[in-house]
């Protein structure tokens, strides 16, 4: 059954977490110089948005009159087929067929098995000690500050909490700040083991494009305590045309009944549009919005209602080269619903709920046929299939899975995803790519 949270000040932990972000310590960006930049400054001078990382008109119009002066004074020979990636020549002018790897080979960093020890043990607790010990100092002072800032915000959202018995007048603020936390913590520390591990293998980029049309159909097993069905047959669909993505997703148990529907769109606000993905890193911010219907016909009520969000993702190579590869994402978002049931209507029937989620993931494709992405993530959210773990204190929590998408040809792939919360989840779906995926 889903737990319910009331949240009288649901604006108010918007405007919180979001303060709290945009006054975070600034992160450094590697090919920007020694000045700190926040998040939002990374992203603002980032190639997509065609600021500083950009060259002027008057800088391609130069480069330009030098290429024609050269092709005329030199004898003629045979075209190349790529156009030279020299950064003399003006970034639109090059053809890059995935993005570029900000290590030379003879800069990437090696494997080396003593930072890789200790980044598990003590480096759990001590992030940033696995890069420190690989002769990576900078990026071991950027994880134990990352470390430090969730810390703070677990103490600050943390001890009221603890304070109060858990007020209902303060618990949503509080809640958000103690969750990004905890968000910011577990970054830091799957930063740290990605750092030491990574050398192992060449790490992966972001896809050129995503596919069009997207369409999943496959298997979902539900094991929960509280509930007689068990298995499910999972339907999905996703549309991208230009910054819009439109997505549906369909949970139906054929032997009770149980059917879950949740479908919406998405905006790209910052950030390349995932059918030309591959003209930046990876780094995006979207504005969501969603509609749910969930309907429980044994036990006789259904769930109704809607969301509304903001979901990041940010490219870790803008923190520190050695966590090429990787990307971290975060949401944060408000629903309200509705429960229909037998019997006179009551104001219990009406419900707000905090939706936050963090999660660490990492780019599968290197360009070829592979392609995908996989991330281990925690979703707050208690409503959906998953439910919500009980702590040892007595209180509700969200649920942690792992899930990863792969294209193993131009139009065929897969997907899987396992949860555990309240209940466990396991899914296992086919992806076909109508238009495929360059």
């Amino acid at each position: 059954m889903a737990s319910a949270l009331h949240l009288p000040g649901r604006w108010a932990v918007l405007a919180a977490v979001f303060a709290l972000l945009v006054s975070a310590r600034p992160a450094r960006a590697q090919d920007l110089g020694s000045d700190s930049l926040s998040a939002l400054d990374l992203l603002a001078r980032g190639p997509e948005l065609g600021a500083s990382d950009v060259p002027g008109e008057s800088r391609a119009r130069k480069a330009a009159a030098d290429i024609t002066s050269r092709t005329l004074a030199d004898p003629p020979v045979k075209p190349p087929e790529r156009v030279s990636s020299d950064s003399s020549l003006p970034e639109p002018m090059a053809e890059v067929a995935v993005p570029p790897s900000r290590w030379s080979p003879a800069e990437r960093p090696t494997f080396k098995p003593l930072p890789a020890v200790a980044a598990v043990v003590p480096g759990l607790v001590l992030h940033g000690l696995g890069p420190w010990l690989a002769g990576d100092a900078k990026t071991g002072r950027q994880l134990f500050a990352l470390e430090g800032a969730g810390l703070g915000l677990i103490a600050v959202g943390g001890v009221p909490i603890v304070l109060t018995g858990a007020s209902r007048r303060t618990i949503g603020p509080l809640y958000a700040v103690t969750l990004a936390g905890a968000g910011l913590f577990s970054i830091s520390a799957l930063s740290n083991l990605y750092a030491v591990m990574a050398p192992v293998v060449e790490p992966g980029v972001v896809p050129a494009s995503l596919p069009p049309l997207e369409l999943e159909m496959g298997y979902q097993y539900v094991h929960d305590p509280a509930f007689q069905y068990d298995h499910f047959v999972a339907l999905g669909a996703v549309a991208r045309v230009s910054a819009f993505r439109l997505e549906a997703a369909a949970r139906m148990a054929p032997g009770e009944g149980n059917t879950r529907v949740r479908a919406g769109g998405a905006y790209r606000l910052m950030g390349a549009p995932e059918q030309t993905l591959g003209q930046g890193d990876g780094t995006s911010l979207d504005a969501e919005l969603f509609a749910l219907y969930h309907r429980f016909p044994t036990e006789g009520f259904t769930v109704g209602g809607g969301e509304a969000g903001l979901r990041g993702r940010y490219a870790m190579a803008r923190l520190s080269p050695r966590l090429e590869g990787a990307f971290a994402e975060a949401s944060l978002g408000m629903s309200f619903q509705g429960y229909s049931y037998p019997g006179p209507p009551s104001d219990d029937n009406l419900h707000e709920q905090l939706l936050f989620t963090f999660g660490y993931g990492v780019w599968l494709g290197r360009g070829g046929p592979l392609r995908g992405e996989a991330m281990i993530f925690y979703d707050h959210r208690k409503d959906d299939l998953a439910g919500g773990m009980r702590t040892l204190g007595g209180g509700v929590v969200g649920s942690v899975g792992l899930r990863g998408r792969v294209l193993l040809s131009n139009s065929w792939g897969i997907a899987a995803e396992a949860q555990a919360g309240g209940a466990l989840v396991g899914r296992l779906s086919l992806l076909y790519a109508l238009g495929g995926e360059t």
